[in-house]
Parts: C-alpha cells; structure tokens; sequence
C-alpha cells in the first residue's frame, strides 16, 4: 500500500523457523528466550535440542506476569541476557508490550538481533495450536485466536490494529500529497 518492497506476510512463526533453519545449518549460533512461563521456555529448550542441535539454547528467563516491569525487574533480565552473550534474543511477552520494551531496553542489551515472536513460544513449545493453512492463507490468522481469547486479544485487534490502518492511511496521504 506505500509502495515499499514487502510482497507477502511473514508470520513470526516462519520467520523463526527460517532464521533457526539458517542459523542451524551455519552453527555456533546463540539464542535467549525471554517471556512466557517457565514450562513453555523447558519445552522450547527440549524442542530446540531435537529440531536444531547447533544452536545453542545460552539462557531464559520467564519475567514477572504484570502489566510494566520495575527497575529491578529489567535490571535482572538485562543482566540475564548480556551474562549469557546470545547471538539472538527472542522477545515473547505479547503485542504491544514485546515490542515496547525491546524499544526501551534495546541500547542496554548487548546483542546482534532481537525478535518480537509473541504467540510463537507457545505454538513452538505445543502449548497452544497455530491457526490452520485455511485462516493463514486468506489473511486471517488473528481470526481464530481472537475467537477463542477475546478478553485477552480484544484490544491489540479492536483498539490497536484501526490506529495502525489509521496511521497508513496518513502516511499513504503524504506520499500522495508529496507527488502532486
């Protein structure tokens, strides 16, 4: 819609996926988890060990479930993550929060890439089912979560997702305005 290269979607689970392919086939890789429980980080650490034996698994860490974290609390996870020195930080603590703090803590941390992956953990580690073929290919993949989670998920898609839109039809307004 703005005219920039991106052609198609790629959901977080196949971008992890592709890079955890990638980084296996090369080796050496480091990777930390932050988010979630401390069950799903054990599954994803036993699936990791089966589906990519070269990628080393250097921490992780299940943060406090609340709605902002104290000073200590990203002090701790900070210093879990730099102690470890990853190659690759995964961030799952949902949208918008996932992102919100790599913005506010990514000067601290001492890594190459970090990822926003949300939901991914729990896909990954089998706690929970991605959306089948059908919801992804027709570009409704929030679809069947949202219906099953509506309390949880009602903001990020009723509040969040029109302000996005709202926001690219701005920005598609100035390119427009800027050609004329």
């Amino acid at each position: 819609m703005l005219g920039l290269p991106c052609t198609e979607k790629v959901a977080g689970t196949d971008f992890f996926l592709g890079l955890s392919r990638e980084a296996n086939e090369r080796g050496g890789v480091k990777y930390f988890f932050l988010g979630s429980s401390e069950k799903v980080l054990g599954l994803i650490e036993e699936r990791m060990k089966r589906d990519f034996p070269a990628i080393e698994v250097c921490g992780t860490c299940s943060p406090p479930f609340k709605t902002e974290f104290s000073r200590e609390d990203n002090s701790a996870m900070i210093s879990a993550i730099n102690n470890a020195k990853p190659d690759v930080l995964w961030v799952g603590m949902t949208a918008p929060k996932q992102e919100k703090w790599i913005y506010e803590n990514q000067s601290k941390l001492q890594v190459p890439f970090i990822g926003a992956i949300g939901a991914v953990f729990d896909f990954y580690a089998g706690t929970k089912k991605r959306s089948s073929g059908f919801w992804i290919k027709i570009g409704l993949e929030w679809l069947p979560r949202f219906l099953k989670e509506p309390r949880r998920l009602w903001e990020r898609n009723l509040k969040s997702t029109p302000i996005f839109l709202w926001w690219i039809i701005k920005e598609k307004i100035k390119q427009m305005m800027h050609k004329e």
